[in-house]
């Protein structure tokens, strides 16, 4: 077992030299836009080979170039094929392709929403002027539970790569009541943009930053790149490093101590996190607390620690430490506002539950109801809201609203947020045939799923196309004797059906054959259709 130390101080003067040479004075970033890793993680290294510019066209489909030039420079996005690849995705007939792989029917919602997407690229397209007039169609999608609304939303979203939140219209009460008001939505969507950003920049820098710190270790193993002889013995090690050869020997590293903690907070000012002025002063100070300088170096109080640790192990420590290094070049709170901005969907579903009906005598007094509806005609029609990553304007945020109506009608919606959803679409309900599609057309259908778990066990089983059917027949049954749930029901039925099997499952010997047929699904729901028969006659 070898144990290195004491060697990251000579590199750090021999890099001090290298950089100091051309710049004149010990830097983070010299004049050719040239990163240099400095003491903040613990280990120096040579210059980095990270450069910002270099990653603009990798977010070429993005609403904010980064702020990055090279000197003398103007660097200009230009066409890539991811851009043609994401143009293509959006294409109306693509969308509508892609949403039939998982939804059975509803041919109108597919093609509103597909619609949608693409007119929001469209907008991308126009002269800036132009740009700024055209606002995207609302849309309220109407049908009853379980036809497939709240899922093509969510599948929508996943195509476009955008910043996508579901809520629920009844969780939010009027403002001055107690509760979550509807400013609440927007917030929570730049919650999930930071994520998807951050990910996003994270898979870019991965690679260069894999790079960074296998110098690093091979730095630890043999000192710094010298001579002819040194450096043949650093490929060798090079290579014994990228089989693996070197994973269980030890090496002494610095890290932060943040590292393991990062909700290591010192200070906390006020108790709203949403001002973005009370966020980055608490940010600034829990910097100073860590020792970080406010430029993202480590200052000579860091509070970092040495660990003796694996190569495997060290190398993820190290990675992170220098991916999150290379973010701070990086402003994602910009980017990622803009995505919310210019991209984001709300899709706020059971809507209908907070109408109340034109009739006098059914009209009530509760918080949850028409209050919310006039919170949320400034939110749908274009307002900024405050958040603590900065304001976020909402003029350009599709929404995109649900509700079963069966108590109440569209029209008993407050008329000015009628208004703000202009693209009214209805589902239907599902019948007999439709119940059979969605057990087998989508890629992960019910039945497929059920033979994929099974099979765990090293049992195959079998769904004979009658006992298909009649699962689908059942289903469809029950929907207008009990209760129509729509597609939800399917489950219910499923479950019934393999509810010994699967119990069973486990002590069968592998290699065995399990077969459903039509005779062990009706017997299976037999007490079920008892039960709801007599269901009816009970007070």
């Amino acid at each position: 077992m070898i144990r290195i130390s004491n060697i990251s101080s000579r590199w750090g003067r021999l890099i001090l030299n290298t950089t100091t040479s051309h710049s004149g004075s010990s830097c983070v970033r010299n004049n050719t836009n040239n990163v240099v890793a400095g003491s903040a993680n613990g280990i120096t290294s040579t210059p980095c080979r990270y450069d910002p510019s270099s990653l603009i066209r990798t977010f070429s489909t993005s609403i904010v170039e980064p702020d990055f030039e090279e000197e003398n420079t103007v660097v200009q996005d230009e066409p890539s094929s991811a851009e043609s690849e994401m143009e293509r995705k959006l294409r109306p007939s693509e969308v509508v392709k892609e949403l039939d792989r998982h939804i059975v029917g509803q041919g109108n919602a597919k093609k509103a929403v597909a619609i949608a997407l693409r007119n929001r690229w469209r907008r991308r397209q126009l002269p800036k002027e132009l740009m700024k007039e055209v606002t995207p169609r609302n849309v309220l999608m109407i049908g009853p539970t379980g036809c497939g609304k709240t899922e093509v939303a969510r599948r929508m979203a996943a195509l476009g790569d955008a910043p996508f939140i579901k809520v629920e219209a009844t969780k939010f009460t009027e403002v001055g009541y107690h509760g979550r008001d509807v400013d609440q939505i927007i917030r929570d969507l730049m919650d999930i943009s930071m994520i998807l950003t951050r990910k996003r920049w994270t898979d870019a820098l991965r690679e260069q930053a894999k790079e960074i710190v296998e110098e690093r270790i091979l730095d630890l193993l043999t000192g710094p790149a010298g001579s002819d002889g040194g450096n043949r013995g650093r490929e060798s090690f090079r290579d014994m490093l990228s089989k693996g050869l070197l994973d269980a020997q030890e090496i002494e590293v610095e890290v932060p101590e943040s590292s393991g903690d990062k909700s290591n907070n010192v200070f906390t000012i006020g108790e709203s996190s949403n001002n973005p002025n009370v966020v980055a002063m608490s940010d600034f100070l829990n910097k100073i607390a860590n020792g970080n300088n406010g430029n993202g170096r480590k200052g000579n109080g860091g509070s970092s620690e040495r660990k003796t640790l694996a190569i495997r192990d060290a190398r993820n420590v190290l990675l992170q430490a220098e991916i999150d290094r290379m973010l701070e070049q990086v402003d994602l709170k910009k980017e990622a506002v803009a995505a919310v901005e210019e991209s984001g969907i709300v899709f706020i579903d059971e809507i209908d539950k907070i109408c109340t009906s034109r009739d006098f005598s059914t009209r009530s007094a509760d918080a949850s109801a028409e209050g919310v509806q006039r919170d949320l005609l400034p939110l749908v029609e274009g307002t900024t809201i405050n958040t603590k990553y900065g304001n976020v304007n909402t003029d350009y945020i599709l929404f995109v609203a649900s509700g079963a109506f069966h108590a109440v009608k569209p029209s008993d919606m407050l008329p000015e947020l009628q208004g703000r959803l202009p693209i009214r679409v209805e589902l239907n309900g599902l019948t007999e045939d439709d119940m059979y599609r969605i057990l087998t057309e989508p890629v992960a259908n019910l039945v497929r799923q059920q033979v994929e778990l099974i099979s765990t066990e090293g049992v195959t089983l079998s769904f004979e196309d009658d006992a298909v059917r009649e699962i689908a027949r059942m289903a469809a049954l029950l929907n207008k004797t009990i209760e129509n749930i729509g597609a939800r029901r399917l489950h219910t039925v499923m479950e019934r059906i393999m509810e010994e099997l699967s119990f069973e499952a486990a002590e069968l010997e592998p290699g065995t054959t399990l077969t459903v047929n039509k005779e062990l699904v009706q017997k299976r729901l037999s007490e079920v259709m008892v039960k709801s028969d007599v269901s009816k006659y009970i007070l």
